[in-house]
């Protein structure tokens, strides 16, 4: 697994919003339509409603 987390103790701060405004401003900037984003139901409101994000329908298939 590969993550990208916020440590512990400086979570709730609002570096990881900040991260992904950056994110999504320099993908634009390099010319992505789209930014996707996998997470655990606890981070919901985290990604849909600080960030942004838009809940959108989607499939996975487990390969291993």
């Amino acid at each position: 697994m590969i993550d990208t987390l916020v440590a512990g103790d400086r979570r709730h701060s609002g570096i990881g919003s900040r991260l992904l405004e950056l994110v999504a401003r320099e993908s634009r900037r390099a010319g992505c339509e789209w930014l996707h984003v996998d997470f655990e139901e606890e981070l919901r409101d985290f990604y849909f409603g600080a960030c942004g994000f838009d809940p959108t329908p989607a499939g996975v298939i487990d390969l291993r």
